[in-house]
C-alpha cells in the first residue's frame, strides 16, 4: 500500500466516524457539545479530504485557524477528562474526539500553508511557468507598476530552488522596503499581483526594454 491510497483510506474512515456520530446525534445517543464536535469535526473532514486529494477547498487562510481551535479543543477536553468525572455518555464523545483530533490538527496546519501550487489558480500556474522559464540564469528580473501616485519595484530572483521578491514601494507618505521568499512560483505571483500589482506581463515588458535599449547602444 502506498503513501496516498493509505491517506485516502484515512480520510474515508474519518469520514465514516463523523457520519457515524450524525446517526448518534440523531439517535439520541448525543450530548449537549455533539452538534459542535460534528460542525468542527465536518469542516476538519473536507480539509483533510483536500489535504489528501491536494485539491483547494475553501480558503487557505481558514484551515491553521481551524488547526488551532482544535488543538485548543484537545487541551480543555484532557484537562476536563483529568480533573472532573464526566458522565460516560460525554466521556466517549471527549475521548473520540480527542484521540481523531490530533492527527486532524497536523493534516490542517500544513494543508492551511498559503506557499504550495494547490491554491493556485489555472491563471496563476500559467503565469508561473512563465515566469519561472524568465527566471533561468542569475540574472535577477525587474518590474515597475505605477498607479495614482504610488510605484511598486519588484525584483525577483531565483537561489537554490527558491524565490526571492524584493519589493520597494514609493508614495507621498514615504518608503517601504521589504523582501519575501517562497518556495513556488505560484505563490510569488499570486504574491506579487496581490501586494504589488505587478504581473508576469510587466517583466516581460521590462525585459523588453531593456533588449531595446541594449540593442540601441551598439548602434
Amino acid at each position: 500500500m502506498n503513501l496516498d491510497r493509505a491517506y485516502r483510506l484515512l480520510a474515508a474512515f474519518y469520514s465514516l466516524i463523523l457520519l457515524i456520530g450524525v446517526i448518534a446525534l440523531i439517535a439520541g445517543g448525543g450530548t449537549l457539545f455533539a452538534p459542535v464536535y460534528l460542525v468542527l469535526g465536518a469542516l476538519a473532514v473536507i480539509g483533510l479530504w483536500g489535504y489528501v486529494l491536494k485539491r483547494r477547498f475553501m480558503n487557505p487562510r481558514m484551515w491553521r485557524p481551524l488547526a488551532v481551535v482544535l488543538a485548543i479543543g484537545v487541551v480543555i477536553q484532557l484537562f476536563i477528562m483529568l480533573t472532573t468525572p464526566p458522565s460516560n455518555v460525554l466521556l466517549t464523545w471527549m475521548l473520540t474526539s480527542t484521540i481523531f483530533s490530533v492527527l486532524l490538527v497536523i493534516m490542517l496546519y500544513h494543508y492551511g500553508e498559503r506557499d504550495q501550487p494547490l491554491w493556485a489558480s489555472e491563471e496563476e500556474r500559467v503565469a508561473a511557468r512563465q515566469l519561472d522559464a524568465m527566471l533561468i540564469g542569475d540574472t535577477p528580473l525587474t518590474a515597475v507598476h505605477r498607479e495614482k501616485g504610488r510605484e511598486n519595484s519588484v525584483q525577483v530572483t531565483k537561489t537554490k530552488g527558491e524565490y526571492q521578491a524584493s519589493v520597494t514601494r514609493r508614495s507621498q507618505e514615504g518608503q517601504e522596503c521589504f523582501e519575501e521568499r517562497f518556495r513556488y512560483p505560484e505563490t510569488l505571483v499570486f504574491f506579487l499581483e496581490k501586494f504589488t500589482s505587478v504581473t508576469v506581463n510587466d517583466f516581460r515588458d521590462s525585459s523588453s526594454l531593456d533588449n531595446h535599449g541594449n540593442s540601441t547602444v551598439k548602434i
